[in-house]
């Protein structure tokens, strides 16, 4: 990873407690600190406190609809519109897609989590460059 990703911070919204841990050391492996939220609206509250670089999110592990979380996200923290990336399980069903579609998130399926994220985030981050969030 670029040193443009060192020492970013990314929050993890992610309810399995195994695709967390798995991303929580793949960040820590290329210089990025990780923190958890276990819920759309626990994410926006830590959201609307802290500054962030990127958001790793899981659309079903939310306690609010996945339009609502990501319209939001982009409420509170304008600079993180094209830093979100979405972990799904698979994007087959219209509500999903029609949600990633419309906000042209980037996004990474479960299975392929090992193979497809180092350049997913690797995208997410360089979109950072030399900006400064918000």
């Amino acid at each position: 990873m670029s040193p443009a990703s060192q020492n970013r911070k990314v929050l993890i919204v992610e309810d399995d407690a195994a695709i967390r841990n798995v991303l929580y050391v793949l960040l820590a492996g290329v210089g990025c600190e990780g923190d958890i939220a276990y819920s759309g609206k626990q994410a926006l509250a830590m959201l609307s406190r802290e500054k962030f670089d990127a958001v790793l999110l899981d659309l079903r592990c939310s306690n609010l609809p996945a339009e609502q979380v990501v319209a939001q996200i982009q409420e509170i923290r304008p600079s993180l519109v094209g830093r979100v990336l979405v972990i799904t399980g698979e994007l087959t069903d219209a509500q999903t897609l029609e949600v990633v579609e419309r906000h042209c998130l980037p996004h990474v399926p479960r299975n392929r989590l090992m193979q497809d994220l180092w350049g997913r985030l690797r995208t997410v981050l360089g979109a950072v460059g030399s900006s400064k969030s918000v």
